[in-house]
């Protein structure tokens, strides 16, 4: 795909916003650091050699008794009479964090929930497992999801308005009675009835989600293709015999992607806001799910350990600030004014 002059131009007063473009950067950092979590935070070592054989307990169980155990179960590295056996004749590597995001510092001979500690950074939650760990799993999940919430969202999104905006008539008709319809449908009470029927998990809350967000971004789309479709060079094209398909994806499509790319962070801050809510309500993801919403509930029903509030607070802001000012630039970026300058 050829890059443009105007959209090379675009890119560069993006790049000019330095505070936009290091907060991309920034984001970027801390998805890929999420993205390989099960190496930062986990009770099972990296690597395990024993007796010149070499173990990854991350990706297949380990029995004991192939570290000289008596067990046929799954080793548990945690277990010091485990560690013993393998540092008689070999050696382990651990994660930084030796805990994941459902370990249980049983060992802590605080209550739960403790304050940090050498241990455990950020302390431990009211069931003592570790708020670090948990906030690594969290993070993921929550950018997992908000980065495929707004996929199906623009996908959805656009393939609707592009369908009203370009053929109008009826089918802008329909369509837009529709969208009327859908989306005044009460979600959380949608949510509410559904969840005492099956147990909400990732892939079901993205699903039903999805469903319901695309219909603002919709609009915009649609109002794109209403303006772009009644311009010059789009008539000459059609007159010259150019196939709806290839005129909608070469000369439509492009206008109405400025709208949705400017959209995009705010979609995303919408998608991670919405999933710390409904985590935080109980009508999220499963009992027992790192995520940051279960994060603030552990900050609000325990204000003695300011710790947990503290942690859901900062992390979540510094998120969304990031995510604030890139669509700031992206915004400055594809103002025709900046743009012109």
């Amino acid at each position: 795909m050829r890059i443009t002059p105007l959209t090379r131009r675009r890119w560069q007063q993006f790049q000019q916003n330095r505070r936009a473009w290091w907060s991309l950067w920034l984001l970027a950092l801390i998805f890929a650091i999420t993205l390989g979590a099960e190496l930062i935070a986990n009770d099972k070592p990296i690597l395990v050699s024993y007796q010149g054989q070499i173990f990854s307990p991350l990706l297949k169980d380990v029995p004991e008794t192939a570290l000289g155990g008596e067990f046929e179960t799954p080793a548990v590295f945690r277990d010091p009479a485990v560690q013993e056996m393998v540092e008689a004749d070999g050696w382990m590597l651990w994660p930084m964090i030796r805990f994941n995001a459902q370990t249980i510092h049983f060992e802590r001979a605080e209550p739960t929930p403790s304050a940090p500690s050498r241990d455990n950074w950020l302390g431990t939650d009211d069931q003592g497992r570790d708020v670090m760990a948990r906030l690594i799993y969290g993070v993921r999940t929550s950018l997992a999801f908000a980065s495929l919430m707004t996929l199906a969202t623009v996908v959805l999104g656009i393939a609707a308005g592009a369908a009203q905006g370009y053929w109008g008539g009826w089918v802008d008709l329909i369509g837009q009675r529709f969208t009327e319809i859908w989306s005044g449908l009460p979600v959380l009470f949608m949510l509410i009835i559904l969840s005492s029927l099956v147990t909400p998990n990732f892939w079901w809350l993205l699903g039903l989600l999805a469903l319901f967000s695309w219909t603002d971004l919709s609009g915009l789309v649609r109002a794109e293709f209403l303006r772009t479709r009644q311009l010059d060079y789009v008539r000459a094209a059609r007159a010259m015999g150019v196939s709806p398909t290839l005129l909608v994806w070469r000369h439509v499509l492009p206008n109405a992607l400025i709208t949705t790319l400017t959209l995009l962070p705010f979609i995303f801050t919408g998608a991670i806001g919405l999933l710390t809510s409904l985590d935080f309500l109980g009508f999220g993801l499963p009992p027992g799910s790192a995520s940051l919403g279960e994060l603030i509930a552990q900050g609000k029903n325990n204000l003695h350990a300011p710790w947990l509030g503290l942690t859901a607070f900062f992390s979540l802001s510094i998120l969304l600030t990031l995510l604030v000012f890139i669509g700031e630039g992206l915004r400055d970026a594809f103002d025709p004014r900046h743009v012109a300058a």
